[in-house]
């Protein structure tokens, strides 16, 4: 596994430096830390959840959401991350640096990117087709941010982004079982 790490951050490293050399400018660099510090803990996304349990007509996508947050931390934050341990691209490519600080070491997969998809893949069944596509949007803006910064590698992205959408789709099941066999209030 160390050996795979290692070839890809060789050949993702250039992508990175390319983004560092070519786009970045002041006015992106100020959205893109902006955007990117919105995923910190997933914080944007849960409060959207929260918003939409406020809402009759959103209560599905909210409970969706936050399920889909929880399966997603699990999967990324506390079993992947700690069992890969890829180092963060400013540990390892010479030259590149940061545009915001993060505290946890591990890089693969990226947090913020799955916490982005699992929320937009949980809310799109239950909302406007418009909001489904807005919500997936926001995630890959979300994922071109963290590379952006330089936190995170291609792969890192990807891999979270994948991550998203199979917390995504594991809370909709969840959710689709528990509402469908769970015995019915009487009033």
């Amino acid at each position: 596994m160390n050996f795979l790490l290692g070839f890809l951050s060789e050949a993702e490293g250039p992508v990175l430096l390319w983004i560092q050399e070519h786009i970045r400018c002041a006015g992106l660099d100020a959205l893109a830390v902006g955007f990117t510090s919105l995923g910190n803990g997933g914080m944007i996304w849960i409060a959207l959840s929260l918003v939409m349990l406020c809402f009759k007509r959103t209560r599905r996508a909210g409970v969706a959401g936050l399920l889909a947050l929880a399966v997603g931390f699990v999967l990324t934050n506390l079993t992947v991350k700690p069992l890969v341990g890829r180092l963060r691209p400013w540990l390892t490519v010479e030259g590149l640096s940061a545009l915001v600080a993060e505290h946890d070491p591990n890089s693969f997969p990226s947090g913020h990117t799955c916490a982005a998809f699992a929320a937009a893949c949980a809310w799109r069944p239950h909302l406007p087709k418009w909001w489904g596509r807005a919500a997936l949007g926001a995630a890959a803006l979300m994922g071109l941010s963290r590379l952006y910064v330089g936190v995170h590698f291609p792969t890192d992205v990807l891999a979270g982004a994948l991550a998203g959408v199979l917390s995504g789709w594991l809370a909709r099941r969840i959710y689709e079982y528990c509402c469908t066999n769970m015995p019915r209030r009487k009033t």
